[in-house]
């Protein structure tokens, strides 16, 4: 009996490791018997996981934020692994755990994302855009520090946020060396700022777990939040309402799709590159994660994330960083 880490598991193996418990609901299934439906965490990643007919004391047991250790097997359902749990209870001290071994983390310390950061900060020559972006960060680094970008989906580890926003700098830069029109001060103070309101969005540990969203994160969502945030801090500061109003144009444009909660398509060029740079480095991160759990030569199970393909993961190694 395999004691695997996530990212190593396959169909058919039969495990018994420990986990930590992101998510637990209880549910009922077409027999009209409970279930608790769990989704287990470690660093490598996350699965999906049953305890078919539950009681009311697993449900009391098994709680978000709990290191258990679980007997079962891997199936797979509707393209993706899931864990059948066969025996499960939760940690003991006599097992010598490090909670911190279980929880996915960026690959970048928090300290030192914040720091890259604030140096894009002091590169922005606008003082109102540079007062506005300083303020924001400031007043949210508590939670800036440990947040993910989602609670599922890319960047969904603890300080995700942060190395979402380091990573699309980094592209940032690099696109304004190439279009020169463009106006860094306002693509980085965009990119900073464009998934701020996260933070008020979703309520999460300091773990980096998201457990739920917020009253106001379920009404308006992250995009209006962060417009709110840029007005008021924008009037408390006297700034110039036209740069207030273009800081917002790219947070309410970045999800370009009405669909997708931006009811304005960008109407400058700065917004068309951040909504660009932010659905390129959600697809890599996705692709990186995926392709981390398949074999060279090999294809994975359809992703759903990335419209139900497969990915292929080539033989052929270049010299430089690989996925």
């Amino acid at each position: 009996m395999d004691n695997k880490k996530i990212k190593q598991l396959q169909t058919g193996d039969l495990i018994q490791s420990f986990f930590l418990v992101k998510v637990a609901d209880s549910k009922t299934g077409s027999n009209n018997k409970n279930y608790l439906d769990l989704t287990l965490v470690d660093q490598t990643g996350e699965i999906n996981a049953k305890i078919w007919g539950c009681s009311d004391e697993d449900e009391q047991q098994y709680l978000p934020n709990t290191l258990v250790k679980v007997r079962g097997v891997i199936n797979e359902w509707q393209n993706r692994l899931q864990l059948k749990i066969d025996k499960i209870r939760v940690a003991t001290a006599e097992d010598d755990l490090d909670i911190g071994d279980f929880v996915p983390v960026a690959p970048y310390s928090p300290e030192f994302m914040y720091a890259e950061i604030e140096s894009y900060i002091d590169k922005i020559k606008n003082q109102d855009m540079r007062k506005i972006v300083k303020s924001i960060i400031t007043v949210n680094k508590e939670k800036l520090l440990l947040y993910p970008a989602a609670k599922q989906n890319h960047h969904a580890v603890r300080s995700g946020l942060m190395y979402h926003i380091m990573t699309m700098l980094k592209m940032g830069e690099k696109a304004s060396e190439i279009y020169l029109g463009l106006n860094k001060d306002l693509l980085f103070s965009g990119i900073i700022l464009h998934d701020i309101a996260k933070t008020a969005e979703m309520n999460a540990s300091e773990l980096g777990i998201v457990s739920e969203y917020t009253i106001e994160g379920e009404l308006l969502g992250h995009i209006i939040q962060g417009i709110k945030m840029i007005d008021q801090t924008a009037s408390m500061l006297g700034a110039d309402p036209e740069v207030s109003l273009l800081l917002q144009h790219m947070i309410l444009s970045h999800h370009y799709e009405p669909d997708f909660g931006s009811p304005k398509r960008p109407m400058i060029p700065e917004a068309e590159i951040l909504h660009y740079l932010d659905l390129i480095d959600a697809r890599m991160y996705d692709m990186q994660r995926v392709l981390g759990n398949v074999e060279d030569g090999k294809l994975s199970e359809k992703v759903w994330l990335l419209h139900n393909r497969k990915l292929y993961k080539t033989v052929v190694k270049n010299e430089g960083n690989e996925l």
